[in-house]
């Protein structure tokens, strides 16, 4: 019973932390701004687009899609790639409901 209390406890922090492991990479936020950029779906140009090997590219991609930040549909031989808005949305949210859950009366000269 204290372990799932302790799950539940730590759940909201689970899914940013999340988020910000797969933001922690800079070739991550590069494909993202990518995808952002393009409108729609990607199929393959990515890995031409970044001075990557394919399979680190793909290990990029996997870390995007696990995290609901990117989704991937086959297209024959290919992957198909591209934002997926409902995730996002949902980390935007959970991001701000953070931040507004902080106290705002904070000291500014803490610790200078």
């Amino acid at each position: 019973m204290r372990t799932h209390a302790r799950q539940q406890r730590f759940k909201k922090q689970e899914k940013l932390a999340r988020l910000f492991g797969a933001l922690s990479h800079p070739a991550r936020l590069r494909i993202i701004e990518i995808l952002a950029a393009r409108k729609s779906c990607i199929c393959g140009e990515i890995v031409e687009l970044m001075p990557l090997s394919q399979s680190t590219v793909s290990q990029h991609l996997k870390e995007l899609r696990d995290a609901g930040i990117i989704k991937g549909r086959i297209d024959g031989i290919r992957t198909c790639y591209c934002l997926d808005v409902r995730g996002l949305r949902k980390y935007k949210d959970a991001l701000h409901a953070f931040f507004e859950s902080l106290p705002t009366n904070l000291i500014d000269e803490c610790c200078e």
